[in-house]
């Protein structure tokens, strides 16, 4: 596993209790276990309905793994238009 920086926004950043954490590891998978672990409560059900961007490319599927040093962004829907 490898050093991860993750940012949240909006109501994942509220669920969660920051806006950024650094974590430990190698796949979307282990990524979304560790938020969901060590975030406030509801961080759990906030992360089923988000988004996820890996050094910038849109992926939904757990086993995607995530490159060392790279940044995973964590976006709720957003409503409005």
């Amino acid at each position: 596993m490898t050093a991860v920086t993750v940012r949240l926004f909006a109501g994942a950043a509220e669920a969660y209790g920051a806006e950024e954490a650094t974590i430990e590891a190698a796949t979307l998978a282990d990524v979304v276990a560790t938020l969901a672990r060590d975030g406030g409560p509801g961080t759990a059900d906030v992360l089923t309905r988000c988004s996820f961007l890996v050094a910038g490319v849109r992926t939904d599927d757990p086993a995607t793994p995530v490159p060392a040093g790279s940044t995973l962004d964590v976006l709720p829907p957003f409503a409005g238009g």
